[in-house]
């Protein structure tokens, strides 16, 4: 697997960024740790019946999208804890779009 020369922008990591991750300017762990965050506040959101906002989906979204890319372009060299970290991001962020299409959790578009 491939990295760029850049750094995790994260103080005292010296991690290189893989490049599915360039935009996050984070390591893998390092936007793990974020995007698992996000993904439990939005589903915190939707238990207490909160609509969620159009900025947080986007979010989410857009660590779906680069956890896939990142899955993908590992294929080759997984590294096992990652692999598993990232597996259960994507799984609980299907079953975060799962609830909120279950129940009609509306989405809050700015003005």
């Amino acid at each position: 697997m491939s990295t760029t020369a850049r750094q995790c922008h994260r103080p005292g990591c010296s991690s290189a960024i893989p490049p599915a991750l360039v935009c996050t300017q984070l390591c893998v762990n390092h936007f793990l740790d974020e995007a698992s965050v996000r993904a439990e506040q939005a589903f915190a959101y939707c238990q207490r019946g909160e609509p969620l906002r159009s900025a947080d989906l986007e979010w989410l979204l857009s660590d779906a999208l680069a956890t896939v890319q990142h899955l993908e372009a590992g294929a080759d060299e997984p590294d096992a804890d990652q692999r598993d970290r990232m597996l259960e991001l994507v799984l609980s962020l299907a079953n975060l779009h799962e609830y909120a299409a279950h129940h009609s959790i509306p989405i809050k578009r700015p003005a």
